[in-house]
């Protein structure tokens, strides 16, 4: 019998049946729920909430708008039966963070969160890929993957993903250049000891310390990129000063990590996963470049950093891991 053509095997995955489970209903939850009904990230969409309430009229919501959609199935529940058979769990159930309030001050809380509800997600979904979307999210999934026990490929966090996304739209702003021709990351801790990996950044396909201004823009020189780092590490702070969480962006950036997963994408983005002498770095979560497909995270990539970015990734891996030990891990 012969063996089945890649046109058949692609056509055979893109046919799969996809479910996706939702944990947690609020701003982050329930816009990702919508951005991942939009995009048709997924056929079946499930949402879980402690709030039996809140979680229904979400579902109702969304279920309102599956004329405008691809074809779809939105459920919802306070049971965690409802993500049974998932392919994808992404947990955004967390602490609120509260204006002026740093990501390191959410963790006990969130941490303890995850110590009721991942056991009992696990039994309904042990097949899943594992998706950690609440901060501080670097921590949380270091604690998760202990609490679990489950491997380092199948739990991994939303990490710098949003982050480098931000670098990105800033960096098209300054240059006066379309955001998909940018290609930078932001690596290691998603919150303030974050670093931006300039050596390996383009525009264009031009390597971005050696571009030359376009358009009247002003040149990227160290004070524009310092400025630009800035911006986007306050960013976060700036709109939970404004509007109380953010939401949109972050729900975007997790569809897109969802997708990478169950379309099987092998796309390179920078998830928070554990490292293992990732530059000598280990037994931390932190944010690389990272091969994502079906499996979940299965390669942190080396990029080429300069001793400044290797040393802010390195002291980065430390505030994270001082976070962890306060917290017995």
């Amino acid at each position: 019998m012969a063996a089945p053509s890649d046109v058949q095997t692609a056509q055979s995955s893109a046919s799969r049946t996809t479910k996706l489970a939702v944990v947690g209903a609020g701003a982050v939850g329930s816009t990702l729920a919508f951005a991942a009904l939009t995009r048709g990230s997924a056929r079946t969409i499930a949402l879980l909430d402690v709030n039996r309430a809140k979680v229904d009229a979400e579902v109702l919501d969304l279920q309102h708008g599956l004329m405008f959609t691809s074809q779809a199935h939105v459920i919802g529940s306070d049971d965690v039966a409802v993500c049974e058979g998932a392919d994808v769990v992404v947990v955004t159930a967390g602490a609120k963070q509260k204006p002026g309030q740093s990501r390191t001050d959410l963790a006990e809380a969130t941490i303890g969160l995850m110590r009721k509800i991942l056991p009992g997600l696990v039994d309904a979904a042990p097949d899943a890929t594992y998706v950690m979307v609440t901060n501080p999210v670097d921590v949380v999934t270091y604690a998760a993957l202990k609490i679990s026990g489950l491997p380092r490929e199948r739990l991994f966090g939303s990490g710098t993903v949003l982050d480098s996304s931000r670098l990105r739209v800033v960096l098209a702003e300054r240059c006066g250049v379309a955001v998909g021709n940018v290609h930078a990351y932001i690596a290691g801790e998603h919150g303030d000891s974050e670093i931006a990996l300039w050596s390996s950044a383009s525009i264009g396909g031009v390597p971005l310390l050696d571009w030359e201004p376009v358009g009247g823009a002003k040149p990227i020189d160290a004070a524009v990129r310092a400025e630009v780092h800035h911006e986007v590490v306050d960013s976060a702070y700036r709109i939970i000063a404004g509007k109380g969480a953010t939401n949109y962006a972050v729900g975007l950036a997790a569809t897109r990590i969802i997708e990478a997963v169950l379309q099987d994408e092998r796309r390179i983005m920078p998830v928070s996963s554990l490292l293992d002498d990732y530059y000598g770095i280990g037994d931390v979560c932190l944010s690389v470049p990272s091969l994502v497909d079906r499996r979940g995270v299965t390669d942190n990539v080396r990029v080429p950093m300069s001793d400044d970015e290797l040393a802010g990734l390195r002291a980065s891996a430390a505030s994270v891991q001082a976070v962890q030990r306060r917290f017995g891990f």
